[in-house]
């Protein structure tokens, strides 16, 4: 039997919400199989076998639990501890195509079980090369047809006998994906709903000591009225706060749906044992004391418990969650402070800073649907709770406070499609590095988990802030306002100065402070005084009142000549604010199609005179056109097209792969760079062609192919990384000088193996084309000016792989030097298309041979337009391939 692929061990959430544990099956396995078998009912049994049966025979369990994982594979669900269905898939003999087949435990048919089986089945098998699943359905299983039917893949079926014959191929659709996502969306907010709906709590480390994390914890629940029943437990005290203790979670009579447990860490998973004995649907560990000091086998003990108890789990090392719908009034934290109602959902990784959070969030009146501190998210995730908020109704914005991603492929999947309906703001912290790895190309050594970081924020479009007081400045914004329509700013002042910063201020962010129309600047001059300045920024001046205001405001409003207005009030009388303030947010309000803000430059400022309106208020004209600018950003990214992958019908892939395989059979599997000629195999079938050249071994065989090419050539060390670093690049050298110029480099460069003598390619802008895999984000894909300066230059985009044509053009067009490839000042343009091609042709050959690992194409000669682009050197380092490129670990839905 072939090694037991561990990382397919994956943790899922069925339809309902249960979780639920699905690995490969094992050669030890056939008395899980024959117990399930005996659950089976005689209809089931007579579904998967076409035949009445009352037994597996030793044969048949030898044959299901004896697979190759490649060529017949079979994965098996279990549901607290106890195998509850089986998947398998069976490859015909010398044909891509593999038979499929499924048997669930009728107690759990009709749990998403079979569907989930035939996602995680189909993925696997196109990894390994089987392009379509047959099976054989008897044509009264309807259950089974329904999984087909439901699974968004192309099927035709023909029934003969009774039986129908189902086929179709396990190529992903657009129409899978929906589903699938679907699926997960559903099954996450079901398992989720203990947690944020609960009927009754349990504390567990409720205390009489009001000072007490546990103390703190039950006097909130008590004070803010959760709407069910709450049940102190302590073993050493009768009664906490008035309310009859219990010693333990089972001794409540009653059931309980959610506990929060604040005991010493030495007694946690005690306590988690005894909710899983009480069937307990969810638990919030506030503990601490697990992975953040070191203890991950203590933190992996808990997660197993929980998982085979069915539950799902916040934390441990969390201050907590609090959910403000009325219909719960939920406040399980230890929190001091307990945020307005509103619109918000908001989750920070620190607990501390969660409170900071909450006491921000009261003070500057934002509302808040519901705050969970996730802590070491080891089961409930950011990613668990963007699937929450985007199915509540009652959020509208997400905030999240990031130190770490968890599994960012299934983020970055889920915050793209989040982010779509509703906003998402986020601080990530650790954003210093203090060293970049070792890296061997110049695309390595730029690519770090920074750099991902922005990427994936980029590509998703979460709207990312540098500190929390521009987190809170956006979250105001977007919780209030409609988004911008687009970037034309108008500005209304009473004072000059401000409003000559704001319009700074506007500058540097890049918007555009609109230039108003002849007719607009006559509308105000009939409603300001003659010392008035009615041009943008709008000066009414200082003795502007009430009337002035509301009028100036609703005409630039209503003109349709902004996208945006910024209203600046400075009090300069001790009389008249509230009224001036109130005209202002009445006014402000009055046209839903502008996005309004207002700055109260008093330190004294009413945030909102009337509670009704919601008028996002700043101290300083800067942080509103910072707040501003993030708003018209993502605006911008969510008019733009999400772009395609495109299909190549020129590409070979299977040539690619067997040099890659070759190479890894020849350096094992912890792989090393490629050699010249590989190189240029592996790009040839991806259409990506190297110019001529040769490796060479001797100064008589350089000459020789130079006069046979009989132009100028280059010269390259092989066996060398930065080779201009040490003199191992020789440019434009004519063939007679050839012989005496590989003798001078092969005695003056350190470690060359030997020489590249490649036909030169003189004309045409650098460029750089790489990428590089990171541990936990996967291929980044980088474009920038190339040439040996571009680690000094720094002028580099990058995408967190995969791309699309959308990505490649705007990767292009962010470069500081692009104008160099439309022709800057009478320059010669470039072949902007073929790079275009380019890159998009390098993203197909990451997806399809996840060993490669890092490559480096620098420089790329880009010719003029029409004549495409010569890639003048490439290295290409290849490496087995990690077990977070199986797909279900990074990007399918459902699993966790």
């Amino acid at each position: 039997m072939a090694n037991y692929p561990t990382e397919l061990e994956l943790d899922v959430v069925l339809k309902d919400g249960a979780p639920a544990r699905v690995r490969p099956v094992q050669e030890g396995d056939s008395e899980l199989l024959a117990n399930l078998f005996t659950r089976l009912s005689a209809e089931t049994v007579y579904n998967r076998f076409f035949q009445t049966k009352t037994r597996l025979t030793e044969k048949e369990l030898n044959y299901f639990t004896h697979v190759d994982y490649e060529r017949r594979m079979a994965f098996l669900v279990f549901l607290e501890a106890q195998l509850i269905a089986v998947g398998r898939y069976d490859r015909f003999p010398d044909e891509a195509v593999a038979e499929v087949a499924f048997v669930v435990d009728d107690e759990h048919q009709g749990r998403g079980v079979g569907t989930l089986l035939l996602q995680l089945l189909t993925e696997h098998a196109r990894d390994n090369g089987i392009s379509g699943f047959q099976a054989m359905v008897l044509a009264d299983n309807y259950g089974m047809m329904r999984v087909f039917r439901n699974s968004g893949y192309q099927l035709t079926r023909d029934l003969e006998d009774g039986v129908y014959e189902v086929d179709f191929p396990t190529a992903y659709t657009e129409e899978a994906r929906e589903k699938e996502s679907f699926r997960e969306s559903r099954a996450v907010i079901a398992s989720l709903l203990p947690l944020f709906y609960p009927n009754s709590i349990a504390v567990i480390g409720a205390s009489r000591d009001k000072t007490s994390i546990g103390g703190r914890l039950f006097a909130n629940l008590l004070r803010e009225g959760f709407s069910g029943a709450v049940y102190p437990v302590n073993q050493s005290a009768p009664v906490v706060s008035s309310v009859r203790a219990y010693p333990r979670v089972q001794d409540i009579p009653d059931s309980v749906d959610l506990a929060f447990i604040v005991v010493p860490q030495q007694h946690v998973q005690a306590a988690v044992s005894d909710c899983v004995e009480k069937d307990v649907r969810g638990v919030v560990v506030i503990s601490a004391g697990f992975s953040e000091v070191g203890e991950e086998a203590a933190e992996q003990e808990l997660i197993d418990l929980v998982r085979r108890g069915g539950m799902r789990m916040v934390g441990p090392n969390c201050m907590g969650l609090l959910n403000t719908d009325p219909a719960v009034n939920l406040n399980g934290t230890f929190a001091p402070v307990y945020p307005p109602r509103g619109n918000v959902g908001m989750s920070s990784q620190s607990g501390a800073l969660g409170i900071a959070l909450l006491d921000f969030a009261q003070r500057l009146d934002i509302g808040v649907s519901s705050f969970v501190s996730i802590g070491n998210k080891a089961d409930v995730t950011g990613a668990d709770l963007l699937l929450h908020w985007e199915g509540d109704p009652s959020t509208d914005v997400i905030v999240l406070y990031l130190e770490s991603f968890g599994n960012p492929r299934r983020f970055s999947r889920i915050a793209r499609r989040v982010a779509r309906q509703k906003p998402i703001v986020a601080v990530k912290s650790g954003r210093t590095h203090a060293g970049r790895r070792a890296a061997g190309s110049h695309t390595g050594a730029m690519a770090s988990s920074e750099v991902a970081v922005d990427a994936l924020f980029r590509e998703t479009g979460i709207i990312r802030t540098r500190t929390l007081n521009g987190l809170f400045n956006v979250t105001s914004l977007l919780a209030n306002q409609p988004i911008p329509a687009g970037p034309r700013i108008a500005i209304v002042t009473n004072a000059g100065g401000p409003g000559i910063l704001a319009a700074d201020a506007i500058a540097a962010n890049d918007l555009t402070l609109v230039e108003f129309s002849h007719d607009l600047q006559d509308r105000l001059k009939s409603i300001l005084s003659s010392g008035a300045s009615v041009t943008n920024p709008v000066d009414m001046v200082a003795s502007a009142g009430a009337d002035e205001y509301s009028r100036t405001i609703r005409a630039i409003m209503d003109s349709g000549e902004c996208d945006a207005l910024i209203t600046i009030y400075i009090p300069t009388t001790s009389e008249g604010h509230e009224e001036i303030w109130n005209s202002v947010q009445h006014a402000a309000l009055s046209n839903e199609a502008v996005t309004t803000l207002a700055v109260y430059m008093t330190a004294q400022r009413n945030r909102r005179v009337d509670d009704q309106l919601k008028l996002p208020t700043f101290t300083f004209p800067e942080d509103a056109a910072q707040a501003l600018a993030r708003a018209v950003r993502y605006g911008e990214w969510l008019q733009k097209p999400e772009g395609e992958m495109p299909y190549f019908e020129d590409v070979n892939s299977a040539a690619a792969a067997d040099v890659i395989q070759a190479a890894l059979n020849r350096m094992g599997s912890d792989g090393g760079w490629l050699t010249p000629a590989e190189v240029e195999h592996v790009l040839e079938a991806y259409g990506l062609a190297l110019p001529v050249s040769q490796v060479v071994q001797s100064a008589a065989e350089a000459e020789a192919f130079a006069v046979e090419l009989d132009r100028s050539v280059v010269l390259k060390a092989t066996g060398v990384v930065h080779k201009s670093d040490v003199g191992g690049v020789k440019l434009d050298i004519e063939p007679w000088d050839v012989a005496a110029e590989y003798e001078d480099m092969m005695a003056s460069v350190p470690g060359i193996t030997g020489v590249l003598v490649q036909e030169y390619v003189g004309a045409g802008h650098e460029v750089l084309i790489g990428m590089s895999d990171d541990p936990s984000f996967g291929p980044i894909v980088a474009f920038g000016m190339g040439g040996v300066n571009v680690e000094l230059m720094k002028d580099v985009s990058f995408r967190i792989h995969p791309i699309t044509d959308v990505d490649a053009r705007e990767m292009m067009s962010e470069l500081k030097s692009a104008p160099l490839l439309s022709g800057y000042r009478g320059g010669m343009p470039g072949d902007v298309e073929a790079v275009e091609d380019a890159l998009l042709r390098v993203g197909a050959m990451v997806e399809d041979h996840p060993e490669i690992v890092e490559m480096d194409l620098n420089p790329v000669k880009v010719l003029e337009p029409g004549r495409g682009l010569r890639t003048v050197d490439a290295r290409i380092r290849v490496a087995a391939a990690g077990a977070y490129y199986i797909p279900s670990r990074h990007n399918m839905p459902g699993i966790r």
